[in-house]
């Protein structure tokens, strides 16, 4: 392509970005508006999880229809699900209707999120021009993220909460068309034929594994370990067809890469560890300190402003500096997050706590751009498509799992708190997370109900932080002896 066609193809990425980060964020803000509305609040939960569920069961496919109908026209259609599922959530008339097209906008995720970053591993073979505008593609997401709060509190507060939707449809059609015009993609070589079977197993198998997970603590031990046990049989299928499929969904090959697996892993421990500061310093804002749900999102506006200064610094800074050092400033980072919010107390400014939570942008920002470069390096042309897809899953599946397992740990600290204290009930509790209805509640009874809040947010951290020794542990394992320093030479 010429330069033209690859700056608006560029565009065309960015702006699906833009799409996610919105939605990142927004949908926060307008849940309360939507389960009053659709009287659906026991779903509330399932509002995020099913979007989880669309991304994580098809974003490996993703990348095989890539191959088959070629990169350019799977980002179209990704769009076009992504649009489609925002116009029906805007019109659903219940909430069994809106999770189903939550559902839909998911799966279009799957492929809008996975699909940008394969397709700029083919358009910017130069190594460090592709670290570039990977931090271009991470800027996006976080400038949009910055914005959700805002834009969708301002929309809810002026219009109603389906436009909230509705705004992601003009996005969508300029990048539909921006790709039309201007993609020209690498027809497949071959048309080999699609793993049906091994699809439909992976599917099955993520599918019946999250729902097992999600319900953790809101069903009976049983049901989430039967689950859990179809998964595996699932999965376990899916191992054998994919050792003799022609064209495997996923080449179980990339896993003898000593180097990816390390990438894989140090993926899923820090996005599973970061998740803890991202979800609990808003609800911390809100329920410790009696916020309102637009200052609780807006907490997160200075780490998204740190996280995209650190994306694109890793391009200028990554000739001179090595990938294991950047990760390992990024897991410092982050540690510093979850550290000050372990150690901050109910007395904690939230000015002071937001400034220590920043930190957590540096990690997000470094580890991404390095790791994102560092798994196409070590996966090589043949495989990198596979690989990148792999490691988006990867980051998704553990935040699906951590999300869970904070929620489960959340509950079993309210429990206990509970039952150790007359007159408070778990019904009150809830109400403490909202503003508006905290005000409700008895001024006496406010102090124990936030200490136990607080102890919950502790014990959070505690397991967070956990995972990020593991990943320091991990990234001296795999890449002390690695130097970026050598790939950018030979790619330049």
């Amino acid at each position: 392509m010429t330069k033209k066609q690859i700056k608006y193809v560029t565009l065309a990425l960015m702006l699906g970005n833009i799409m996610s980060g919105l939605d990142g964020t927004v949908i926060n803000t307008a849940i309360p508006a939507i389960v009053a509305a659709l009287h659906g609040i026991q779903f509330m939960g399932w509002i995020v999880a099913i979007f989880l569920l669309g991304m994580s069961i098809s974003i490996p496919l993703w990348t095989k229809i890539g191959e088959k109908i070629t990169n350019k026209l799977a980002f179209e259609i990704s769009l076009v699900l992504f649009i489609i599922g925002s116009i029906f959530e805007g019109l659903a008339p219940n909430i069994f209707f809106f999770l189903v097209a939550r559902l839909v906008m998911g799966i279009g995720a799957g492929g809008m999120g996975s699909l940008p970053y394969i397709i700029v591993g083919y358009i910017y073979p130069n190594i460090k021009t592709r670290t570039r505008i990977l931090g271009y593609l991470t800027a996006s997401f976080n400038v949009a993220a910055i914005m959700g709060p805002l834009v969708g509190g301002t929309i809810i507060d002026t219009m109603s909460w389906h436009w909230v939707f509705y705004l992601n449809v003009p996005i969508g059609i300029i990048a539909v068309i921006l790709s039309m015009l201007y993609f020209r993609p690498i027809t497949p070589k071959s048309t080999r034929k699609f793993d049906f079977s091994g699809a439909l197993l992976l599917a099955l198998g993520l599918l019946t594994f999250l729902m097992g997970i999600q319900l953790l603590g809101l069903t009976s031990n049983l049901v989430v370990t039967l689950l859990v046990a179809v998964s595996l049989i699932f999965i376990g299928g899916f191992l054998w067809r994919e050792k003799r499929a022609t064209n495997p969904i996923i080449p179980l090959s990339i896993f003898k890469n000593k180097a990816l697996d390390g990438d894989f892993l140090l993926f899923a421990f820090t996005w599973g560890a970061y998740l803890a500061v991202n979800t609990y310093l808003p609800m911390w804002a809100q329920a410790l300190l009696g916020t309102t749900a637009l200052v609780g999102g807006v907490t997160l506006v200075p780490n998204s402003i740190v996280d995209i200064t650190a994306s694109q610094s890793v391009s200028f800074i990554s000739d001179r500096v090595r990938t294991f050092t950047l990760v390992l400033i990024g897991i410092i980072s982050i540690m510093i997050s979850v550290g000050g919010m372990f150690l901050a107390g109910l007395q904690t400014p939230l000015q002071w706590l937001t400034f220590v939570c920043a930190f957590s942008g540096i990690g997000v920002g470094f580890i991404f751009v390095a790791l994102q470069v560092k798994v196409q390096v070590d996966a090589g042309m043949t495989n990198m498509a596979t690989a990148t897809s792999t490691s988006y899953l990867i980051r998704i599946l553990a935040q699906t799992v951590m999300s869970a397992v904070y929620g489960v740990i959340m509950n079993m600290a309210l429990a206990r708190g509970v039952q150790q204290h007359t007159g408070i009930t778990m019904h009150m509790m809830n109400e403490l997370s909202d503003a508006k209805t905290a005000k409700l509640l008895s001024a006496r009874l406010l102090p124990t109900m936030r200490a136990i809040f607080h102890a919950g947010i502790k014990e959070i951290m505690m397991v967070s932080l956990l995972l990020l020794v593991i990943a320091f542990g991990l990234n001296f394992y795999f890449n002390w002896h690695t130097d970026m320093q050598k790939t950018f030479e030979v790619n330049k």
